[in-house]
């Protein structure tokens, strides 16, 4: 941790302090931490937390959605035999999926460049 020794005061009401105190209770941060990320216009780390744990769960999805796919495979595979119906049926899904991890894609690209703040 660096060396703090600045102090800065100023002078605010006390039904405010203590709203913000609430704040920072319920977000498991500093008032300080809270203060400094917003004048610096930074994502909180509460805020990257939530980021994070988003993501995380999304690719769990992903993966089991894959798993699912390498599933159907095996049994396409095994019988050596798919009906149209469940081909294009199949396809449609590959497809869907295609659209979800480009768009998941895209909103991940918009996360990182809010945690690189």
């Amino acid at each position: 941790m660096a060396n703090k020794e600045a102090i800065i005061k100023f002078r605010i009401e006390v039904k405010r302090k203590i709203s913000w105190k609430n704040i920072c209770t319920r977000r498991n941060i500093s008032l300080s931490e809270m203060i400094i990320d917003s004048v610096e216009k930074r994502l909180p780390n509460y805020e990257r937390r939530k980021v994070l744990s988003y993501i995380e769960k999304q690719d769990n999805s992903f993966a089991k959605v894959e798993n699912n796919i390498n599933q159907i495979a095996r049994i396409a595979n095994s019988q050596k035999f798919l009906s149209k119906n469940d081909f294009d049926s199949f396809n449609l899904i590959l497809k869907e999926i295609l659209r979800l991890k480009q768009e998941q894609n895209k909103t991940f690209i918009q996360f990182y460049a809010l945690l690189a703040k």
